[in-house]
């Protein structure tokens, strides 16, 4: 299948070099700037700003300059400033996020489209969507954000949104950027960057490293940090810009790799008051080791000025094991979630995880999460552009898509000698989890855009045709013979409609609204029905002597939401999916920008920002569920892990030598299981407040000094209490850097 997918990418390309006759000099102008159109528009979904003040949906763009700011590596910081996005931390680097958009479920960002380069990027987007990879956000040029009706094109997911991250962009002339950061906690960060174009041919190399010692005291000594590197190559050929027919051809590669000294143990409410960032010994042994490979092949052909298609064939691998304890054994099996939500149950399994005392042999189980995944597919996106005082777009999408998820586990058991852990049996591979699971997929979509004076439309439809699979072998059969193969299936087939509008009253102000199905695969249960939702928003767009906002209203009814079983909210991890019925979402979303010197100086600017999101949430039906973040729901319960209030400040000081920066945020306190009224302490995750400031000093058009510090304030807070204890957010974190670009 693979191979078929490349040849028809081949056999789109053999007019690649062919030419036509000189054209005039304006017109080959004109052929660049839509070169570089092209360039941004074959792996973007908005391209810049200017595309999100005339969607008619809900969208944000987080461009080059604004990544700069703060040069976070974190994700969950990047994504701040967006409204409508719901966090929650876990290791306080944001190697792997949990994100939600409007209210869905945020555990390891599983309900959302997550795109690089406009390719689903999750390690199985449709039978294992749950992020335990996110591509590393220092190195992307930008990020778009897409929420409600305007992102019917993108799925499996489309009740919350789509968030694509761009990465290095080939550039239009020779150019590149080199940047080393140091700080506290031995953090570090280098960058290599360098690209040129040529008449028809273009290439962009990017090297990434960040590592850390970590912020967390190992109870005994030890590394609890990680490193990770990421490197990346895009390579295009491309027709002459005056050709008849334009065509490219992008090969991107990408490969990436870390350790992680991580762990799902976190803390009791009383550790964690007494030391905040202190490791349990019995963490000891836990590491992440990951590999992620990307390799995409997109050709583009321009058939005429109205009339573009884009086809990208995909393949993405990714392999881990999580080396990570997973529950003490004194007689009978307790998980380390159990332990630590509910020590004075379990004092015995506590003094273990301490390690102060030598143990009989066996006590302790680490789980090693062994998996592979692979994602493949081959996609194609067709625009037709048409009229002059009714300017109307018809954009067709196809996609075919394969992925699985390969479980091959085992537990070791292990004893405390002498306050160390030592392996005392070695679990026989596989004996823990055997199984395959995979999934095989065919989407396409119609978007009509119709523009009519100051009314724009975008009627859309979505399909989905999937097919769920899973191959148990079995704990007994580590060879996979199939003597004990179990195996299960599960189809869903369904259609997606939306609608978008926006009117411009003039250029200063306009209103949009839309109304779209929302749908979420189920897992490969057989009969499991989809997650099913209707979503609908309205807002406002306007721009009034230098001040900019916007102000939306989204409300989202669950005939169905599904909850999903993962060991990261405390769960057993089978990733099996449960009916938690219907749910209400509804909030609101507002966004302000304004320069305080507008129209008082031209050496400086004061940029301010404030978002503000309300996000209200509300079960309609009762049931029981065994997870933990879940529990016994009763009607009116309010979904865990979702603040109510959450409120983003950003004020900055810009001069052509230097600028200051500083991000502030306030999260409100959230539930860590479902419930209604106050929160009870054990269940529940404070409220936060915290700053970060950054300062950038241009010594000439090449050199930037600049420095950053997160957590300004050295506020210790908890982030949330799963996968198992209370977890920190970053302490106080300072680093400096110097980068030269030419």
């Amino acid at each position: 299948m693979r191979i078929l997918f490349i040849l028809i990418l081949i056999l789109q390309f053999p007019n690649i070099w062919a030419q036509t006759n000189p054209q005039k000099k304006d017109t080959i102008q004109q052929k660049t700037e839509q070169l570089k159109e092209v360039v941004v528009s074959g792996n973007t979904i908005l391209g810049s700003r200017f595309e999100v003040k005339n969607k008619t949906g809900s969208a944000s763009y987080i461009s080059e300059e604004d990544l700069k700011k703060f040069s976070y590596t974190n994700i969950n910081r990047v994504l701040q400033t967006v409204p409508g996005i719901n966090i929650y931390e876990e290791d306080g680097f944001g190697l792997r996020p949990n994100i939600s958009l409007r209210g869905t479920s945020p555990e390891r960002s599983a309900k959302i489209n997550l795109m690089e380069d406009g390719v689903l990027i999750a390690p199985a987007p449709y039978s294992a969507p749950a992020a335990y990879y996110f591509p590393t956000i220092g190195r992307m040029q930008a990020v778009e954000v897409l929420k409600g009706s305007s992102q019917i094109q993108y799925g499996p997911n489309t009740t919350g949104g789509a968030i694509n991250m761009i990465s290095s962009q080939i550039p239009n002339k020779f150019s590149g950027r080199a940047s080393i950061a140091a700080g506290n906690y031995d953090s570090r960060s280098t960058q290599l960057t360098i690209g040129d174009s040529y008449k028809n041919f273009g290439f962009v190399t990017d090297y990434f490293n960040y590592n850390s010692d970590g912020f967390k005291n190992l109870d005994g000594g030890g590394n609890t940090g990680f490193d990770k590197s990421d490197y990346l190559a895009k390579f295009r050929v491309n027709s002459n810009l005056d050709a008849k027919t334009y065509q490219s051809l992008t090969f991107k590669i990408q490969y990436s790799e870390e350790e992680a000294n991580e762990t799902y143990l976190g803390l009791t409410d009383e550790d964690f008051q007494e030391n905040t960032f202190r490791r349990y010994r019995a963490s000891s042994e836990d590491v992440m080791n990951a590999e992620h490979q990307q390799y995409q092949l997109t050709h583009f052909i321009r058939l005429s000025s109205s009339l573009d298609i884009s086809t990208t064939g995909y393949l993405n691998k990714f392999k881990r094991n999580w080396y990570k304890l997973d529950d003490v054994n004194l007689g009978e099996r307790v998980s380390i979630s159990n332990i630590l939500s509910s020590p004075q149950n379990f004092p015995l399994e506590y003094q273990t995880i301490l390690g102060n005392e030598n143990t009989q042999e066996d006590v302790m189980g680490v789980k090693a999460n062994n998996r592979a995944y692979t994602s493949n597919g081959v996609q194609s996106i067709a625009k037709l552009r048409w009229g002059s005082d009714w300017l109307q777009t018809l954009e067709a999408g196809i996609r075919y898509h394969e992925d699985d998820e390969d479980r091959f586990q085992w537990v070791d058991r292990y004893a405390f000698l002498n306050n160390e852990l030592i392996r005392t049996t070695v679990g026989e591979k596989g004996s823990d989890a055997n199984r395959i699971s995979g999934a095989k997929a065919l989407a396409a979509h119609l978007l009509y855009t119709i523009k009519v004076e100051n009314l724009t439309l975008t009627p859309g439809l979505r399909y989905e045709n999937i097919t769920l699979t899973q191959m148990d072998y079995g704990t007994n059969d580590p060879s996979r013979t199939g003597q004990d193969l179990s195996i299960r299936e599960n189809k869903v087939n369904v259609w997606i409609p939306g609608l978008g509008a926006n009117y411009r009253f003039s250029n200063d102000f306009s209103v949009f609204g839309g109304v779209h199905k929302g749908f979420s695969p189920p897992s490969n249960t057989p009969g499991q029905n989809a997650e099913e939702s209707i979503n609908y928003e309205v807002g406002t767009r306007f721009s009034v002597k230098g001040l900019q906002g916007e102000l939306v209203g989204f409300y989202n009814d669950y005939q169905n939401l599904l909850g999903s079983d993962l060991a990261a909210t405390g769960g057993t991890g089978s990733l099996d999916q449960f009916n938690a019925g219907e749910v209400r979402v509804s909030g609101i979303e507002f966004l302000l920008n304004y320069n305080l010197l507008y129209n008082k100086s031209e050496k400086f600017k004061l940029p301010v920002s404030v978002s503000y999101t309300l996000t209200d949430t509300e079960f309609l039906t009762s049931f029981d569920s065994n997870e933990d973040i879940y529990g016994v729901v009763t009607k009116g319960d309010e979904i865990p892990y979702i603040a109510k209030n959450q409120l983003n400040a950003t004020f900055g000081l810009e001069h052509k030598k230097f600028e200051v920066n500083l991000n502030s945020r306030y999260t409100g306190a959230f539930r860590t299981k479902a419930g209604s009224g106050s929160i009870p302490e054990n269940f529940k995750v404070d409220s936060n407040f915290i700053v970060d400031l950054s300062a950038r000093y241009f010594l000439n058009e090449n050199f930037t000094l600049s420095t950053n510090i997160i957590n300004l304030f050295n506020t210790k807070y908890a982030v949330s209490r799963v996968p198992a204890g209370l977890r920190p957010g970053h302490p106080f974190g300072i680093n400096f850097s110097v980068a030269y670009g030419f």
